[in-house]
């Protein structure tokens, strides 16, 4: 059986927000991943960062010299309903539109169509639409949700619906931290024998999340490698690079935001302050988690009608 990791990301995916903060989704290369991949003991892994491709056509040109593993270039597109993941991709596509017309246009490339992280309650997945969308599988187990309901909850409704999607486990990892805890059980070694796999629904979902200690470090990690670039940037040395969204933000910002965000960075890195990060977000999800759990059998019961009649519509 072959091991698939099937949401990795890399510096390419650009800034998330957090309030007033920015900070960046990932500072590892591509090439890191693929290393990281192998170390793993990963067959296959696929490069989905945030809206852009550019990534996993780099990653796949640099695994080209190991025999032990092979790249797919995907994308985990921002839609307006949610994020939905493209793979076997031939170019970049764009973000923001109706996520029926995202997986029309990730159809049109021969590709296979996954929603990441579909039942969470603090990411922005796609929930109940899933069920009446032209989707392969899901994400029954995704590496960044160490909450007790997220996972839990899509395993229970895909258990519920045995082979109707393929079920998915994807690190969802922006650092070599978070990765390896998790991962996509397939027929076969290759990355079409995992097409396959999926279009068969013989995928097994393995692993679990990673623990808090790594994201913790992920954190510390995207602190402190902010912070490189912006000295780079401060002192003339940082250089564009062709569709690198974090690059390009931090050129286009004054010195000013870049001395700001260099302290900003060094004073989150100090024990005190990532560990007081950790306690407060542990405890949101664990609040979350207890008033989603209350809500599983009516959620369930929804889901049970939904798919009556969306099935009834196409008989």
């Amino acid at each position: 059986m072959g091991k698939a990791d099937t949401h990795l990301h890399t510096q390419y995916s650009g800034f998330s927000k957090l309030g007033v903060m920015k900070f960046p989704e990932s500072v590892i290369s591509p090439e890191t991943q693929v290393d990281q991949g192998r170390k793993n003991g990963m067959d296959v892994i696929a490069i989905t960062d945030h809206d852009e491709t550019r990534a996993g056509f780099l990653a796949q040109e640099y695994a080209k010299k190991f025999d032990d593993i092979e790249v797919i270039v995907g994308e985990e597109v921002t839609s307006k309903d949610g994020e939905i993941i493209g793979l076997f991709l031939n170019e970049r596509i764009p973000e923001h539109l109706p996520v029926e017309e995202t997986v029309d246009i990730i159809r049109s490339q021969g590709g296979i169509v996954i929603a990441p992280h579909p039942f969470s309650y603090h990411v922005f997945g796609l929930k109940e639409k899933i069920l009446t969308l032209d989707i392969d599988g899901f994400e029954t187990i995704n590496g960044g949700h160490p909450d007790s309901y997220s996972n839990m909850f899509a395993k229970m409704v895909m258990d519920r619906y045995p082979k109707r999607w393929a079920e998915m486990s994807g690190s969802d990892a922006h650092s070599i931290y978070t990765s390896g805890y998790n991962w996509t059980e397939f027929e076969g070694t290759t990355a079409e024998d995992f097409r396959k796999s999926i279009l068969n629904r013989t995928t097994k979902s393995m692993g679990v999340p990673s623990p808090v200690l790594g994201q913790v470090q992920w954190s510390i990690e995207v602190a402190l490698g902010g912070a490189k670039l912006l000295k780079k940037a401060l002192k003339g040395e940082l250089k564009q690079v062709p569709d690198d969204h974090l690059i390009e933000k931090i050129l286009s910002i004054n010195d000013l935001k870049k001395a700001t965000g260099i302290f900003a960075a060094y004073a989150y890195a100090t024990p005190w302050m990532a560990g007081l990060a950790t306690v407060l977000s542990t405890e949101y999800l664990a609040i979350g988690a207890r008033k989603m759990r209350k809500q599983i059998p009516q959620r369930l019961e929804n889901i049970d009608r939904i798919i009556k009649e969306y099935d009834a519509s196409r008989a």
